[in-house]
């Protein structure tokens, strides 16, 4: 049984697309649940973010649980299974593992070092939780991927080299109109979510003059000391005409601003950070008017030239955090996967004890009490004895990611040195499988 993850990110395929697979919390858990229905599934969570969807699973079979995670999101998706194929990515086992650790730390995100995943993580993990498809995999498997996420955040700068998605949206929008900051200008936020409310308080803290807020509270503006009003959600393109530039995060089914909505000879700057899109792309053909959103940030970031100093700078330090915190998630599944192997050793043991003092009680009745109840135990801690090497010896090898040779297998298990011989263990990376779509 091995971890299993099928997903597609903004680095593997359209923003259309992804809008196409973005699941709300009743998608999920009804997801999560035809998931571990499928006979080579039996765990199942689900992360569906504004820039990734990825299935999380415990399979008995690689194959089988490949195409049993596609026929879920087929289904739930109603995009065709060949459209998926071409931009789904699988990670397998230890890849899987490194795979989530790295998102959830934030160098996996469009904006490297963002925190918000960690948040969207967690939530992902208590759905799934509630819904009862976590197992014990995938609970070992997020408390390690939460725990490398939140070192990577308290042991790095790595905060300060990557912006979160709002922040790196309003820089990308304040170059576009050549200022530093948002003194003087009226605000529009449309959204009643953690977004928008973080888009709210940003815009504060660029000393926005006053918010225009629609379907959603004063509070986070309040806070940070702006000017704020109300306008009702159906007035949102009235409010338009009043505005130096509107922010839409609902992630609503339809637009929230179109082309005919936008006031005439009026500069406007667009901030889309919904997914699915909330602003329509035409509405940037408008003269004046200009739109950031998911996409373009998308493509921003990736024209960029990152470069990252080998092992002294925030990525480079957080990469070894990750590598620190797969090496011992990896080397503690290995010790859990030997060990039902070695309780049944000892059941064996135990087992043979028993038949043997049965077997001698048989041959000899004078043999009783006192003198059986001492044969037993003798026979016991020889039993306990010889065992106790290789059980220790066995997960030692199991945490080290070592395999032994045949030949020496015995001498290495039960520490045996037999003159003219040594032991020799080649330390090798268990097999992982990555397999691109």
């Amino acid at each position: 049984m091995s971890v299993l993850v099928v997903g597609m990110s903004h680095q593997s395929a359209p923003v259309a697309l992804l809008e196409k697979l973005s699941m709300d919390s009743a998608v999920q858990d009804s997801a999560c649940g035809k998931l571990v229905a499928a006979d080579s599934l039996s765990e199942a969570m689900i992360i569906s973010t504004c820039n990734r969807m990825e299935v999380y699973t415990v399979t008995n079979s690689f194959h089988a649980g490949v195409q049993e995670v596609v026929r879920v999101l087929t289904q739930v998706s109603d995009v065709s299974e060949q459209e998926l194929r071409n931009y789904l990515y699988v990670r397998y086992a230890d890849a899987a593992a490194e795979h989530l650790m790295s998102v959830t730390s934030g160098l996996d995100s469009m904006v490297v070092g963002e925190q918000q995943i960690i948040g969207q993580v967690r939530s992902a993990y208590q759905s799934a939780s509630e819904q009862g498809t976590v197992g014990p995999r995938i609970h070992a498997l997020a408390q390690a991927a939460l725990r490398a996420g939140k070192r990577v955040h308290s042991e790095t700068d790595i905060d300060e080299a990557g912006a979160s998605m709002v922040s790196f949206a309003f820089d990308q929008a304040l170059q576009r109109l050549d200022a530093e900051d948002l003194t003087g200008k009226t605000a529009l936020v449309l959204g009643a979510g953690a977004m928008a409310s973080l888009a709210a308080t940003h815009a504060g803290r660029l000393g926005v003059k006053e918010l225009v807020l629609a379907n959603r509270t004063r509070e986070r503006a309040e806070e940070a000391g702006v000017a704020t009003r109300v306008v009702d959600f159906s007035e949102r393109a009235a409010a338009l005409s009043d505005v130096d530039l509107a922010i839409s995060a609902t992630g609503a089914d339809n637009f929230t601003i179109e082309a005919a909505d936008l006031p005439a000879g009026r500069d406007l700057m667009l901030i889309d950070l919904s997914l699915p899109r909330d602003i329509d792309d035409a509405a940037a053909a408008a003269e004046g008017v200009d739109l950031v959103n998911i996409e373009r940030l998308s493509k921003s970031l990736s024209a960029a030239d990152t470069d990252v100093a080998a092992g002294t700078s925030p990525h480079a330090q957080a990469r070894h955090i990750v590598d620190e915190e797969l090496a011992a998630y990896t080397s503690a599944q290995r010790v859990r996967d030997v060990a039902p192997a070695v309780s049944a050793l000892h059941r064996r043991a135990a087992d043979l004890v028993e038949c043997e003092a049965a077997r001698l009680q048989h041959k000899h009745p004078e043999l009783a009490g006192k003198q059986l109840e001492d044969v037993q135990r003798a026979l016991k801690r020889v039993a306990d004895k010889l065992l106790h090497e290789p059980t220790v010896r066995a997960k030692k090898l199991a945490a080290s990611e070592s395999s032994v040779s045949s030949e020496s297998a015995l001498q290495e298990l039960f520490g045996l040195q037999l003159e003219g011989s040594g032991v020799s263990v080649a330390v090798n990376e268990l097999p992982t499988m990555t397999k691109e779509a």
